[in-house]
């Protein structure tokens, strides 16, 4: 599989934690010091664009992160010479250490949750208790090399284990009883070596640990004279023993998969992935045991599960409940995936798959409280945009207008063809048959002949073959192209519409009403035409400065408008020719889009802010005075967002012109109002992008749109789907019956005098397809046999027992004289005595 990557484009990532109560929640720290936490897709399939909660910035950069060991939502982080505790539900801090002597190197938080250890530069390992005061508890000169250190408690004993360097540059390893924190328990010095210190991995036994060592060599140790409790009897001594497994690739890393991975049936007791250079390689531990098929329960003592025992609040406010435990639960998936490596100590270089979930072990509950703060998650965030083989696409494409006004899209399409605007002089206007791709010929191709420079256009929706084209010289033109496309130079426009005394800024059809158009203007006003009389019919009034963009609600009742004075304003074009309502819009003046979302009921509002960073802004429709509902930031880019919103998902497409990224959002009505999905990213700007009915989608693969990118020199087109695995089945939940808003529901008459109609629906299943949602259910199978076959196994002598009994019965009871019966003897004179 490939590998995906969490982008941080702020700065260097220098340490990252995943919680112990959810798998898809990870911690991390970087040089920009702040601490970001990130929410993480169950297949592993696409990854955030931006981390669900920020916390910081710190004084300088965040160098370590562990999450609590017992309270869900609880992050200790290290930057410099102070640690602070996170509390990262309330994205707020519970507490900040007093500061060390010199640069922090480690923390640890004991299992228990109730204390936390440190070592730092300054040579000295320090005990905090966070909820009781900031100061440290006890403190003791550890290594005496200050170069490096590393702390780790023995799980939940009183013991830690520290590994550093001494005065001759030696790596050693320290035991620390807290009760007797004086001094070490035992001291052992194991090699010399200028790099990093070893990196010690407690694998939930208290009696014996690992560490990453040399490099090409994984160091195992085990700690003898140690009860299985994790006490020590006062004098009692200590031994240390010390294996080693030695390995191809030089050791950049290390980490220890979860117990749930183990086969403890193999009597695996640590497994350890080995960083390389190029692999990551999984070294199992087992110990022999003559019999594998029962569970060794000295082996695997009573573990803690994947439930907090306390929230993050219930835990500052001194609750010490412990983690909950598992007991003798046999600690590999039911369906036999997982982490798997041979029993040998090195297996080839190779990606596991990842974890599942273990019987015994609940969900994680991290997952709802933090819920809350990281938001739902969409059923379109693994969305995947994809640039179809060049076989579809137009290629040489020449003499392009890339100075197109901000309020156009740079050039549009419907399902038979596409209007781009070229910068030759006269306005000129290709038009390219969507079904006839390849590359253009070298000569000019035919035009349309606008006569003035193209300010915007749009196809009717209604009629594929009618174009409309807004020039700089306030006029509208009329396009009719040919059946098949234009063979020859187009030079005289089926109608131009006159009325306006300023420069066009954009042109929208109506979505319900044939022949109706809507304009807007340098004169401050937008007008709305009857195409069949040429005429304009109504004129709608209350601009203060440049419109920037409108819109029609989807019925075809309203008209939303956004313009440089800062406002959103929304019309009843046939009640009033004055605002109905208006509110506050960006405050930035480079540009803003407005389409309409969610049934008509909100408006999706694009631009900037007074710091000319992109945003989006959801407002409820009836109470657009009351400001936006929500607002979200997406980058820092001088283009306007140009917004494409498909009714039948709620999702949107973001991009702007000369942009490399396609930003994708589903838009809900409660809180968080946006869930990211996915985004596509292109090697070069676009030019342009606009997007295709969903009748050009290909349900069979689950693709739910198809855009067009305008490229330097080409169009390409590009499909988004959704990766499913029942592909054979009908998604309905991703398609649902869509509007046929190819054909008009109602008259431009009509539609003048007051009357109004819905669209037909259109169901886009295919005729040999069954909905997912009327699949079969699935049967899981059972790869291993249920324990009643293993109790019911009989023994060596019961199966003899009962082999003799069928003997026996086929047999019979027969009364019948034997064979030897029949036989004559002799008689006794004739026997011969023989003396010697």
């Amino acid at each position: 599989p490939g590998i995906k990557l969490l982008l941080f484009p702020s700065d260097t990532v220098t340490d990252f934690d995943f919680s112990p109560f959810d798998q898809l929640l990870l911690a991390t720290g970087s040089a920009d010091k702040t601490v970001k936490v990130w929410c993480l897709s169950e297949n592993g399939q696409d990854l955030p664009a931006s981390a669900g909660v920020i916390l910081g910035p710190e004084g300088c950069q965040v160098d370590m992160l562990q999450f609590h060991s017992t309270a869900d939502g609880v992050l200790a982080s290290g930057a410099g010479r102070r640690v602070k505790i996170w509390d990262v539900a309330q994205q707020q801090s519970l507490t900040e250490l007093e500061s060390h002597g010199d640069q922090l190197q480690s923390l640890a938080w004991k299992q228990d949750g109730a204390l936390l250890g440190t070592s730092c530069k300054d040579k000295k390992l320090r005990i905090f208790d966070p909820r009781a005061k900031p100061t440290a508890s006890q403190s003791v000169q550890g290594h005496e090399n200050n170069k490096d250190s590393r702390l780790i408690w023995m799980d939940a004993s009183d013991y830690l284990l520290s590994v550093g360097f001494n005065q001759m540059r030696e790596r050693e390893v320290k035991l620390w009883d807290t009760r007797r924190f004086s001094h070490s328990l035992l001291s052992c010095a194991l090699d010399s070596s200028s790099g990093y210190v070893w990196v010690p991995l407690c694998p939930g036994n208290p009696r014996v640990w690992v560490a990453m060592g040399t490099p090409g060599c994984i160091h195992w140790l085990r700690l003898g004279r140690l009860a299985r409790g994790g006490s020590c009897a006062v004098g009692a001594a200590l031994t240390l023993s010390v294996n080693q497994c030695v390995t191809e690739g030089k050791t950049q890393g290390a980490a220890l998969v979860p117990k749930l991975a183990l086969d403890v049936m193999a009597c695996e007791v640590a497994r350890v992935l080995q960083l390389t250079d190029s692999f990551i390689v999984p070294i199992s531990y087992t110990v022999p045991r003559k019999s594998v098929q029962e569970f060794h329960e000295d082996l695997f003592p009573d573990s803690a599960g994947t439930l907090p025992s306390a929230s993050s609040q219930e835990w500052w406010a001194g609750d010490n409940k412990q983690p909950s435990l598992t007991h003798h639960v046999v600690l590999f998936p039911q369906d036999g995936s997982g982490l798997s490596s041979p029993s040998s100590s090195l297996t080839s270089p190779s990606m596991a798959p990842s974890v599942s979930t273990t019987s015994g072990f609940a969900s994680s509950s991290s997952q709802r409280s933090l819920q809350s703060i990281l938001g739902p998650s969409s059923k379109f965030r693994h969305a995947q945009g994809t640039v179809l083989h060049r076989d579809t696409h137009i290629t040489n494409l020449k003499g392009l207008n890339l100075t197109t006004p901000g309020e156009c899209n740079g050039f549009c399409a419907n399902q038979q063809r596409l209007a781009v605007p070229l910068l030759s002089a006269g306005g000129q206007i290709a038009i390219l048959e969507l079904s006839k791709p390849g590359r253009l010929p070298d000569t000019s191709i035919p035009t349309i002949q606008n006569g003035t420079p193209v300010a915007d256009f749009c196809w009717d929706p209604f009629d594929l073959q009618r174009l409309a084209v807004a020039g700089e010289d306030a006029k509208i033109r009329i396009w009719r192209i040919p059946p098949g496309g234009l063979q020859k130079m187009l030079l005289e426009p089926e109608a131009v519409l006159r009325g306006h005394t300023e420069k066009i800024y954009s042109i929208q059809f109506h979505p319900q009403a044939a022949d109706i158009l809507a304009s807007s203007s340098y004169d401050m006003t937008v007008r709305i035409w009857d195409l069949r009389t040429k005429q304009e019919v109504l004129c709608l009034k209350g601009h203060t400065d440049q419109i920037f963009s409108l819109a029609w609600s989807p019925d075809g009742r309203k008209l939303a408008t956004v313009s440089k004075d800062g406002r959103v304003r929304l019309y009843k074009p046939r009640q009033s020719l004055e605002p109905e309502q208006d509110g506050p819009g960006p405050e930035g003046s480079r540009g803003a889009r407005v389409v309409w979302a969610c049934g008509g009921h909100y408006l999706l509002v694009s631009g900037f802010d007074s710091r000319s960073e992109r945003q989006l802004y959801l407002y409820k429709a009836d109470s657009l005075s009351a400001g936006p509902i929500a607002v979200g930031t997406v980058d820092v880019s001088p283009s306007t967002l140009i917004p494409f919103y498909d009714e039948d998902t709620s999702v949107v497409f973001l991009t702007g012109k000369g942009d490399t990224r396609v930003f994708v959002y589903e838009i809900v009505t409660e809180a968080p109002f946006f869930l990211e999905c996915n985004s596509f990213s292109s090697s070069d700007p676009h030019k342009g992008f606009v997007f295709l009915p969903k009748t050009t989608c290909n349900v069979r693969e689950v693709e739910f749109a198809r855009a067009l990118r305008l490229r330097q020199s080409s169009v390409e087109p590009v499909v988004f789907k959704v990766p499913r695995v029942k592909k054979e089945f009908f998604q309905d939940d991703i398609f649902p019956p869509t509007t046929v808003w190819w054909e008009p529901a109602l008259t431009a008459t009509a539609w003048l005098t007051g009357s109004n109609a819905q669209h037909q629906m259109l169901n886009l299943q295919p005729k040999d397809m069954t909905p997912v949602s009327e699949a079969p259910k699935d049967v899981p199978v059972r790869k291993y046999a249920p324990s009643s076959v293993y109790l019911e196994e009989k023994s060596d002598e019961q199966k003899k027992e009962e082999l003799l009994s069928a003997m026996v019965a086929k047999l019979g009871n027969r009364e019948d004289p034997l064979p030897q019966d029949s036989f004559e003897g002799v008689d006794e004179d004739e026997w011969v005595g023989r003396h010697g």
